[in-house]
């Protein structure tokens, strides 16, 4: 596996990306081949790279396995790389106001919706009701009828 293939596939890696593109920003300069090594190969079994140390675990048909070891950071006077976040433009009294009448409206909003849906439940418990007393005048009314019948029946058979 080359250098720059081995260094693609480790930024293919999300965390190692990561930590890629903030150690590695720019190419480093190729180091002088060793004898026994030829040039643009890596070894992968212990390379070391500058704040990691990648070990191969292992190595089969299907792929490889790596174990990714990355070092305590070393505050040797480095160049800090802190992301930082541009400065907030202190907001304008205009400003401030109309997000506090923008919140009051939502919130009469909010409270008006709330007493429209009491409203319509008040209703509907007051139609529930009253659909409750009329059956129950009804069926009053029906036996207060058979009664009169049943009393009248009986009263004319005494009559007879």
């Amino acid at each position: 596996m080359t250098l720059t293939a081995y260094r693609e596939k480790l930024r293919e890696l999300p965390l190692v990306s990561l930590f890629c593109s903030c150690i590695l920003p720019e190419p480093r300069e190729p180091r002088e081949p060793r004898a026994d090594k030829k040039e643009g190969i890596v070894d992968l079994n212990l390379c070391n790279i500058r704040d990691m140390e990648v070990i191969e675990l292992s190595k089969r048909a299907s792929g490889q396995a790596f174990e990714v070891i990355l070092k305590p950071p070393t505050f040797d006077g480095g160049p800090e790389l802190r992301a930082t976040t541009p400065p907030r433009q202190k907001p304008s009294l205009e400003e401030i106001q109309k997000k506090l009448d923008a919140a009051q409206e939502r919130r009469k909003c909010l409270e008006a919706e709330l007493l429209k849906h009491l409203a319509e439940r008040r209703e509907h418990e007051r139609e529930v009701a009253q659909k409750a007393l009329t059956k129950e005048y009804q069926e009053y009314r029906v036996n207060a009828h058979h009664e009169l019948r049943h009393l009248n029946a009986s009263q004319e058979e005494e009559v007879s």
